[in-house]
């Protein structure tokens, strides 16, 4: 078992949490997080960059001078590549950037960078409830006793008030255990859970 540092509100240690090995103990593996990374991060791409061929330009049905005769290299039409105002030889349309990745993979990517805040001392279990106002700052400033400002903090026990404050933070953001993915935990100084995500995440990931 691994032993996870609890914190109160103020940010003060309050004891430990034995956690499971496989989820907060995991031996990080390069070449599993980057699989995982490049599927999410394609996956999120729009594809839509497009751009016109010589075929798409508008105009450019009349030849632009006679084959021979002029002294100039012939040409067909002013939309040829080599115009300006032309088609573009081989470029971008919109496209499906996204691919397949193993439901097994994908999983462990996520124990892993977990593992590894846990193993590189950034991640926190938060024992009390958060502050409930409602108001940015006051989260913010929760954040700010913990040393944490930049964070993903992973919830399941948040009220809809807390949810609502963390939604302005900068640098932060807060998610249920279910939506965590690898790209936010990677791309966030700190984790911050609380105890129902802790066992959340061992029931969800503990297997894989």
């Amino acid at each position: 078992m691994t032993s996870l540092k609890l914190v109160d509100i103020n940010g003060k240690n309050s004891g430990t949490l034995e956690a499971s090995d496989k989820v907060f103990s995991r031996t990080p593996k390069e070449s599993v997080v980057h699989l995982a990374l490049t599927w999410l991060m394609a996956s999120k791409r729009q594809g839509t960059a497009s751009s016109k061929t010589r075929t798409e330009v508008r105009g450019g049905g009349k030849k632009p001078w006679s084959q021979k005769g002029t002294g100039r290299a012939r040409s067909g039409s002013i939309r040829s590549p080599l115009w300006r105002g032309g088609g573009v030889n081989f470029g971008p349309k919109p496209r499906d950037f996204s691919h397949s990745l193993n439901k097994k993979t994908r999983e462990a990517a996520i124990a892993m960078v977990i593992s590894d805040k846990a193993i590189s001392d950034k991640l926190k279990v938060v024992d009390q409830e958060l502050p409930a106002s409602g108001k940015t700052k006051d989260m913010a400033s929760f954040l700010e006793k913990l040393g944490a400002l930049n964070s993903l903090m992973v919830f399941d026990g948040a009220e809809e008030k807390t949810i609502r404050s963390a939604k302005n933070l900068k640098g932060s953001k807060l998610v249920p255990s279910k939506d965590i993915n690898v790209l936010d935990v990677v791309s966030h100084d700190w984790l911050l859970l609380d105890k129902a995500a802790v066992k959340s995440l061992e029931k969800r990931y503990a297997g894989k």
